[in-house]
């Protein structure tokens, strides 16, 4: 999405919401839905507690692995 929008300023989310709405991949749009709920900063998982998520992951076979330690 970053090279969508190639340098816009998001300054408001009604035009943050509105490039994303517009824009597509290969043909299909994202679903961008607007999460109102507050996330705070600096919260990351430890090895162990991103092991016993990654079990759930399905990865693609079609898209490379960049730096995946799981």
């Amino acid at each position: 999405m970053e090279q969508y929008w190639n340098g816009t300023i998001l300054d408001s989310i009604d035009k943050t919401l509105e490039w994303a709405k517009n824009m597509t991949w290969k043909g299909l749009s994202p679903i961008v839905p607007f999460v109102e709920d507050i996330y705070e900063k600096g919260i990351s998982l430890t090895k162990k507690e991103l092991k016993e998520y990654a079990v759930r992951f399905q990865r693609s076979e079609k898209l490379p692995c960049r730096g995946c330690r799981y």
